[in-house]
């Protein structure tokens, strides 16, 4: 059977997308932290062997100088933002209570204009209006507070999952990183390894063009937000660009949880010009994104855009927000399987025609 589906190249491509989906859908979640282990391993082998050479240190050691200096930058970087936030709340609650104040006058020039045409009781209806989204807040308030209480279980589940990954994670690199040589010459000496081989570097190499195309997308969505905010003398405009770049790399956040909460915020204060201008910035967003994404990776790994694009729609498709990742990743998979069993094929074709 394997060798009728190796012979056949559709019912090969077939074979390894139902292998990788399966892979991708059932078995990563399980070993997910010693996979990105042995991904941050292998990236960083030889950083970790200068830190052996030049300092004198263990690779474990070096492992964890690593994560922990990953760690300070991802803190410094919060409490910067944090601080911002903080430093920013005086100006968001005058700016609160003044939007307020803009759609109580919004409320009562409608319903003035409301009377003079029709001829209702203008500042009976200014009243109930403001009477229904007084009581709508509170309801909200009531509901809300209950919700999240009911919900702190699961919100203590998801935080005990995530402490369980990077626990595990932890202690992976670091049994990872002492036994990594061994583990790859083990590898090298069995020749039906050398296609796992070939495979993991096909994998690592995605994943190093993957991030260097994510910083290159934030860096020109995020000097896009900012030139584009800060001319349009949005107050801390420059930051909130900076702000939607960082977090357009999320895939459950995106550049809309900052410009699209902006852009409102700019229409109810009557500034209809700069909240246009939000909205566009966001749709910009979007395409800078799409445009950019399948270029940089497909160019550099050697694969039309067309083929990337594809990737991230049937990943999103199948997987949902996760598809962002999954998708292209199960393509480069399928791709490396595919064209290593075809060089295996070709060369047992040769020796046995060399015979």
């Amino acid at each position: 059977m394997w060798e009728k589906i190796r012979g056949n190249g559709v019912l090969l491509a077939l074979f390894l997308t139902g292998t990788v989906y399966l892979f991708l859908e059932f078995i990563t979640p399980l070993i997910c932290p010693v996979l990105v282990a042995m991904l941050f391993v292998t990236i960083f082998g030889p950083f970790l062997k200068k830190f052996q050479n030049k300092l004198h240190l263990h690779r474990q050691v070096g492992a964890v100088l690593l994560l922990v200096a990953a760690v300070l930058l991802l803190a410094g970087l919060i409490w910067i933002l944090f601080s911002w936030i903080v430093g920013s709340l005086p100006d968001w609650m005058s700016g609160f209570e003044a939007v307020k104040e803009e759609l109580r006058l919004l409320v009562h020039n409608c319903c003035e204009t409301v009377e003079r045409l029709v001829g209702v009781d203008g500042l009976y209806l200014e009243n109930t209006i403001l009477n229904g989204i007084e009581d709508g807040m509170s309801a909200l308030r009531e509901h809300a507070v209950p919700g999240v209480v009911s919900q702190s279980l699961e919100y203590a589940k998801v935080l005990g999952v995530l402490g369980g990954f990077l626990v595990t994670f932890l202690i992976a690199t670091v049994l990872l990183a002492k036994d990594y040589d061994d583990i790859m010459n083990q590898l090298l000496d069995r020749e039906d390894c050398h296609m796992l081989l070939e495979v993991i570097c096909g994998v690592i190499r995605y994943i190093a063009t993957f991030v260097k195309a994510q910083a290159v997308i934030m860096a020109v969505i995020g000097l896009t937000g900012a030139v584009t905010l800060g001319l349009a003398r949005i107050h801390n405009g420059v930051l909130w660009g900076i702000l939607a770049g960082l977090l357009d790399a999320l895939p459950f956040v995106g550049t809309g949880i900052v410009l699209m909460p902006l852009a409102v915020a700019q229409l109810v204060q009557g500034s209809y010009g700069k909240a246009v201008v939000c909205v566009l910035l966001y749709l910009t967003c979007i395409f800078l994104r799409e445009m950019l994404e399948p270029k940089l990776i497909g160019r550099r790994m050697g694969v039309p855009p067309i083929a990337v694009l594809l990737s991230l729609y049937m990943g999103i498709q199948l997987f949902g927000v996760w598809g962002i990742v999954k998708g292209p990743l199960g393509f480069v998979l399928i791709r490396e399987s595919y064209l290593s069993i075809k060089r295996a094929e070709r060369s047992r074709r040769e020796l046995q025609d060399e015979d």
